[in-house]
């Protein structure tokens, strides 16, 4: 009975520990699956995040100043009042993607112009962000002149910084080799639907970096630098007024691009034709941008038809191409030193016409000197000083003209004013300005040339635009001459009295 006992114990036992265990291993079950969950979601997550847009991408512009930097990333921006900065300007352009409904912001680096602020370039680009970092170059078609020369400094500038940096020469290594790659597997669009084009990778599977290097042609990345490099020409719309202004012509601009083509040859880099003015090429610029960042689609053959919107992309150009444009070069070739093809104009100063200062007399001399001539006015001498008329020394003095009115008799006439003995004559009274001070004079010839016309002969033949009435009242005539005189002797001004000088006609 007790072994019995025993044996239904030991049974019991083993029981309850069986179930222990599988609640155990239930629970353990259950912890697996919440860790699996918890992992599950944490992949997603990861998962995710990598389709996302990358926020840490850069775009770092140089260029000389007045090149046009500022107003094209604001174009790029979609601002419409840029605000230029000074040193080492920092802007940021939004970047969506409409398929996936994402965005993210791309940052933009300014450098100032000026050489000095050269060595603000590790704040912009260094070990950290050398692999995500596009590099833009930007020259004016304003100073076509210069634009080989500001290519060649700002491509040492860069080239100066990146050797100070500490990068793994293995690394750069890799990137220089992902560059030849790059220009390598350029495909144009559509040829890569064409059945009769060779088989080239697409950029989707740049990945596999086992594969070999091929050889380059000729002058093609011999300045690999293993970052992405645009040149960029801006205002271009200036070119019209180079044609106007500078007689410019088609082999001047062929000069020009093929030297800018040849220099992107030896960087691996794209080149684009902008005009903010116009709206050339602006669009199809960030959209080149994006696609070479964030590898968004692009569709856009090179443009090479319009002079002033070129478009050529990374790995479609080669001396072959470029060498068609020397078919239009006739004063020139295209091995000639670029200065001596496009020179730059002699600056000719106008002369600077300046008026003559005119020096203000003295309040109190100016004033003393009027006081001076209005005395001497007063008491009857003539007065002295600029503006005052002087007598004319032939002129006939008042005192014969008074003794030939008084006389009643006509002077002789002159021998080349004899007339016809038939022929009434008759001289107009001739009215002049007196001079200053010779107030007695003038008022005593004033009153013979009254008299004078009141003892004229009945019949005598009137001045033109006259009416002769009859013959006119003596009395009347006598007393309007008086109130005349008296009214003339009590005027305030004696100096702008005047005088007339008369002859009678007579018959000859």
């Amino acid at each position: 009975m007790l072994e019995q006992n025993f044996g239904h114990d030991n049974m019991a036992l083993n029981g309850e520990r069986s179930a222990l265990s599988g609640l155990s291993d239930l629970r353990k079950e259950k912890a697996g699956e919440k860790e699996n969950l918890w992992k599950k979601i944490l992949a997603e997550v990861q998962s995710s995040d990598r389709n996302k847009l990358p926020a840490y991408k850069s775009i770092l512009v140089l260029g000389d100043n007045e090149s046009g930097k500022t107003t094209l990333i604001a174009k790029l921006q979609g601002n419409e009042d840029p605000k230029k900065g000074s040193g080492l300007e920092y802007a940021y352009i939004d970047v969506r993607d409409e398929y996936r409904d994402d965005h993210t912001r791309l940052s933009v680096w300014v450098l100032d112009g000026d050489p000095h602020h050269a060595e603000l370039l590790e704040f912009a680009l260094n070990e950290d962000n050398f692999e995500d970092t596009l590099v833009m170059l930007t020259v004016s078609m304003t100073t076509p002149w210069g634009i080989m020369d500001q290519l060649h400094t700002w491509a040492s500038t860069l080239q100066d910084h990146l050797d100070k940096l500490n990068i793994d020469p293995d690394v750069l290594k890799e990137k220089q080799n992902r560059i030849i790659r790059l220009w390598q597997d350029y495909i144009e669009p559509g040829d890569e639907l064409d059945a009769s084009s060779p088989m080239k990778r697409s950029s989707r599977n740049l990945e596999n970096e086992e594969d070999p290097v091929l050889p380059l042609p000729d002058n093609v990345l011999t300045r690999n630098l293993g970052l992405n490099v645009l040149v960029v020409v801006t205002k271009t719309d200036y070119m019209t007024t180079l044609e106007k202004d500078m007689d410019y012509k088609e082999e001047h601009f062929d000069f020009i691009q093929q030297s800018i083509r040849k220099f992107c040859l030896q960087y691996g880099a794209s080149l684009f034709y902008t005009s903010v003015k116009e709206d050339k090429n602006c669009d199809l610029l960030y959209k080149y941008l994006v696609h070479k960042i964030y590898n968004f689609p692009f569709r856009t053959p090179a443009l090479v038809v319009e002079k002033d919107a070129v478009f050529i992309p990374s790995g479609w150009d080669n001396e072959k191409k470029i060498s068609i444009l020397y078919e239009n070069m006739h004063s020139m070739t295209p091995d000639d030193y670029y200065t001596d093809a496009i020179i730059k104009p002699q600056l000719v100063r106008k002369p600077v016409t300046r008026e003559s200062e005119v020096q203000a007399e003295d309040e109190q001399a100016f004033l003393a000197r009027h006081l001076q001539q209005l005395q001497a006015g007063g008491g009857g001498g003539p007065p002295t000083g600029p503006g005052v008329r002087q007598e004319s020394p032939l002129r006939q003095p008042p005192a014969v003209v008074k003794s030939n009115v008084q006389r009643g008799v006509s002077s002789s006439p002159a021998p080349n004013q004899m007339g016809s003995p038939n022929k009434k004559m008759w001289r107009q009274p001739s009215i002049e300005t007196a001079k200053p001070g010779t107030a007695g004079a003038n008022e005593g010839v004033l009153a013979n040339f009254f008299n004078s016309l009141l003892s004229k002969k009945t019949g005598s033949t009137p001045p033109p635009g006259t009416i002769k009435t009859g013959v006119p009242d003596k009395a009347a005539m006598r007393s309007d001459a008086a109130a005349e005189l008296d009214r003339l002797t009590r005027s305030k001004k004696p100096s702008t009295t005047v005088s007339a000088e008369t002859n009678n006609s007579s018959e000859c």
